[in-house]
Formats: structure tokens, sequence, C-alpha cells
């Protein structure tokens, strides 16, 4: 047996000193395996050392050996498989050494053109109950066989290489957790960003283009696409492109519900990721493939009630595989994106239908006046026609009756006219002045009579959205009057408390049955309470038949 002079032990014990220090600093798992292996070889002298890696299975799944070149490795037909002396090292979990590696009858040989090793020393390396490796070395050069105090040697390594593989997986992890977090945060201040900008619109072009901007920029991709649904049909039309190439994605601008990646994107809701567009029979777009383009994720675009409206796409000609993080992210996006759209379109059809019921209202007010008054005129013309040879006097009456009615019908008109053009307050200027230019206007397009009374004071420190709430009252009560009243005389009165502004708008006109109003929404009468009530106020409405009309509105002062 060798022994060891007290000169050779001091240096033994200040090496694995060092070495304790340098595999406890050192953090990074690659780098303390390969200083182990390099460590536990110097010190007991051996010409080979390597070292096994387990998973939490116990499963051999990464080596790193110190002695053999790259080209001696590579002539090996297979890495160690974990049998023979090695999987008894971990069986037992505890030191083996033995003289002759090929008479021990755990041994199961070497495989081809494995270099040929004599003496073998094998350590676990343990921390609690945990294997999480193995350290083996053979052939001892200045002794034939490994000695005790080699196997303590390597056993105090085995220790010191536990705590420093745990401290630098645990190190990893960590790194790991804060890229992950950093990452996260990354995603939410993008879905934040997004959902910022696709809320302050209402224009589904603008929606499209900001998303697909927000989402090639993040993920770094070439080009994008946006197919929308058609209404309620079965038909994706493409919307938008954005990116590389765009004339290959416009060679098939629709596809039907279930046809293709797109079509099956949108009627099964689920996202679609395909590697490998040239061999992926589901891509049916053969232009874009020879436009370069090899990667796609195919995302549904999905509003609050689990519609979908559309399909986005996202391609890259590089090979990527979009992973399970960035598919999240890219389901959030669609279904932000998604219920943008279906509140665009919701907003649009609601305008519609604003339209086509204002458009009812007026053709049925045309209709029961003013095209009744015309039908009337020509009445009296074809009987002033008629009776112009035998009956002049009653004639000339009937004409007269005929201009009557003609400059009544004008009057309509004008009123109408008042009543579609609605002015718009501006709120650099203060409520009386927006109130004078409204009685400018009604002077201009009516033949009554109006008066109005109020002064700069009467609205200090009015909210800008109560003044514009008194103004469009004002403005709608006006056009009523043009339109109905037949009045000579309109008075608007401004006038203000402590907590209140007030505005009355009265008339001579021939007034009406208040009890038997009903009031449509979006028009009329409700549109004025609808306009005070918004901003805290209220409206009373008053009203007889032959004795005229009172609007009285209120809102806070602040």
């Amino acid at each position: 047996m060798v022994l060891l002079t007290r000169e050779q032990l001091e240096e033994r014990l200040a090496a694995l000193h060092q070495a304790s220090l340098e595999l406890v600093r050192n953090l990074s798992t690659d780098s303390v395996l390969e200083r182990i292996v390099h460590l536990a070889r110097e010190q007991v002298d051996a010409r080979y050392a390597l070292l096994g890696v387990l998973d939490e299975a116990g499963n051999l799944i990464k080596y790193i050996q110190s002695g053999m070149t790259d080209q001696e490795v590579k002539k090996i037909p297979y890495p160690p498989r974990g049998k023979g002396l090695i999987g008894a090292l971990q069986d037992e979990r505890r030191a083996i050494r033995v003289p002759e590696i090929l008479k021990d009858p755990r041994s199961v040989g070497f495989p081809d053109n494995h270099p040929h090793m004599r003496s073998f020393l094998g350590v676990p390396i343990v921390q609690g109950e945990r294997l999480l490796g193995q350290l083996y070395l053979a052939d001892k050069q200045s002794w034939h066989e490994f000695t005790e105090n080699d196997e303590r040697v390597i056993e105090m390594l085995a220790a010191y290489a536990a705590s420093a593989i745990v401290n630098a997986r645990l190190y990893e992890g960590i790194l790991e957790r804060d890229q992950t977090l950093i990452q996260r945060n990354e995603d939410l201040a993008l879905l934040n960003d997004l959902a910022a900008s696709l809320t302050h619109s209402s224009d589904i072009d603008e929606i499209l283009d900001h998303a697909l901007t927000h989402v090639m920029n993040y993920l770094n991709v070439e080009a994008g696409e946006v197919f929308l649904r058609e209404d309620e049909s079965e038909m994706l039309r493409l919307a938008i492109v954005k990116g590389d190439t765009p004339e290959a994605f416009w060679m098939r601008d629709r596809f039907r519900i279930g046809e293709g990646m797109v079509g099956t994107v949108a009627r099964t809701n689920k996202p679609i990721v395909s590697t490998s567009l040239e061999t992926d029979t589901r891509f049916l777009r053969k232009s874009i493939i020879e436009a370069g383009f090899n990667c796609l994720a195919c995302i549904p675009l999905t509003s609050q009630r689990q519609k979908v409206v559309g399909v986005m796409s996202v391609l890259t000609r590089a090979s990527r595989n979009f992973d399970e993080r960035e598919l999240n992210l890219l389901t959030s996006i669609g279904a932000w994106t998604g219920t943008a759209i279906d509140n665009a379109q919701l907003h649009r059809q609601t305008r519609r239908l604003a339209v086509l019921e204002e458009r009812e209202r007026i053709g049925m007010d045309l209709h029961d006046g003013i095209i009744q008054s015309i039908y009337a005129v020509g009445l009296n013309l074809d009987y002033a026609r008629v009776s112009l040879p035998e009956a002049p006097a009653k004639a000339r009456e009937k004409i007269e009756q005929a201009i009557e009615g003609l400059n009544s019908v004008i009057r309509d008109i004008r009123a109408y006219i008042l009543d579609l053009r609605p002015r718009q307050f501006n709120e650099a200027e203060n409520l009386i002045r927006g109130l004078q230019r409204l009685a400018e206007e009604f002077r201009v397009n009516s033949n009554a009579e109006i008066i109005l009374v109020g002064n700069d004071t009467s609205a200090v420190d009015l909210p800008p959205a109560d003044a514009t709430a008194l103004f469009h009252i004002c403005q709608e009560s006006l056009a009523n009057v043009a339109k109905h009243a037949r009045a000579s005389r309109v008075d608007v009165n401004l006038w203000s408390t402590e907590e209140r502004v007030l505005l009355e708008i009265t008339d001579n006109g021939k007034g009406f049955d208040s009890s038997r109003v009903t009031n449509t929404l979006g028009h009329g009468l409700n549109n004025i309470y609808r306009r005070a009530r918004k901003v805290g106020g209220d409206v009373e409405i008053s009203s007889t038949p032959g004795e005229g009309t009172t609007v009285l509105a209120w809102v806070p002062r602040r």
C-alpha cells in the first residue's frame, strides 16, 4: 500500500480545500462538472476519469470525461449505459474499488475501440437520499490499484461536488424563473399596450393594423395577415397583409369556413402551428410557399360571445416552432382583437340602424306634412285652372292659397335643413355664445321671432359636458319648434342658481297633448331627456294644445 508523506498529505488537503472553494464559487453546472472530473483525476493520479449525471428517475443523461481524446471518444460505438460496475455503483450507492476491472464478476467488459482499463474507483455523488451522479476513475498511474486514501479523497470531493451541483442547479433554476418572469412581464406589457390602442378605436382597419403590427414586431416575424368573416356568411375575406412579399398573399383572398388552415381555425376556434408549410397538406396557398415562407402560426380572433370574427396568421421563412408561451400570448391577443372587432362592428351596425330609423322618421314626416302640403297646392292650382274661364275671382283666390301653401312648404323644408345640419358646441366659447349662434340660424331658417335672454355670467364654472348638453337641448328644441309648432315667437332664457344652471325654451305654437306622446329612443323628446340625465340633470316639458310648449332643462353647476 502506498503511504503519503506528511508533506504530500498537506498538499492534497490544500488542493482539496482550494478545489472546494472553486466549486462553491462556480454557478455554471457544465463548468462545475468539468472541474470535478479534472480535479478527481489529478488528486488520485488516474489516467481516465468520467462523471455521469442522473435525472430524477435515475437514468444516466449526461457524461463528461477526461483522459481520452475527441478522436478516441468518437470511435466508441455508444456511451456508457449504466451496466457492469457503473450499474453496481448506482444500485449499491457506495464506493467501489477494484484492482482489475475484467476480473470482477460485476464487470461486463468494454465496447469496441474502448481503451483497456485495469484498476477502477467509483464513488456516488449523493445529496441526502438523492443520487445526483457518479464519479468513475480508472488506471492509477503511480500504483497498480487505487488506495483507501484515494477513496477517501474522492468521497470528499464527491461531497463537495454534490453541494456544488445542487447550488449550480438552484442558481440556474433561479435564472430560468427570473427569465420567465421577465418574459411574462414583457408579454403583459404587450397585451396592455395593445388593449389600450384597441379600446380607443372603433375603426376596423385601424384595429387590424395595430394588432398585426404589435404581433409581428414582438415575435420578429416577416409577414402577417388577417382574414375577417363576412357578416354571418360562411366566407372569410383577406382584410390586411403586412410584411414581405404581400402580393403572394393576395393570390388567394377568400376561404370558406373549414377550408384550409384559415378555414379550419375559424371552424374549430383553435390555433394551428405548422413548421413545414411545403409538406403540410392543410396549407392551400402555393404562392406563399414559393415566396420562401416555411413556418406559420394561425390563431382565431374570438369575441366575448365566443364567436370567431376572423383569423390572424404570422409567418416566417426561418425554421421556428412557436412554443406554448407564444401560443398562449397569441390566443390572448386574438381574444382582445376579436372583441375589439366585434365591438366596432356592433358600433357600425348601431350607427347604421340609427341612420335608417332617422330616415324612416323623416320619410314619415315628409309624407305626413310636406308631401300633403304640396298635394294640396296641386289641387288648388288645378281648381284655379278649371275655374279661370268662368270664375276668375275664385281662380285668383285658389292661386293665392297655392302661393301661401308653397311658402309654408318652403318654411317646413328650411326647418328640416335646420334639423339635418346639427351644429357642434365649441368648448372654447361659453354657452351663451353658442346659444346666440343657434338663435341666429333659427331666424334665418324660419319666420318666427326668437328672443334670447341671458349673459356671460349665467354659466360660469359650468363643466364642458354640462354646457354641451344644454346647447344640444336648445338645438333640438328649436328644431322641433321649426318643424312642428308653427309658432310666431320663441323665448330662450338662460339663468343660474348656486347649484344649477337652467335653460327654458318657450314657444307660442300649436302645442300638443303631452299625455299622448310616445317617446321614440334616440329621437324627439326622449333625446332631450337623455342628454340632460346623462350629466346628472333633468328636463320638464309642458304643453297645451293651441297654447304652445315650454321646455325647462337644468344641469348641476359643479
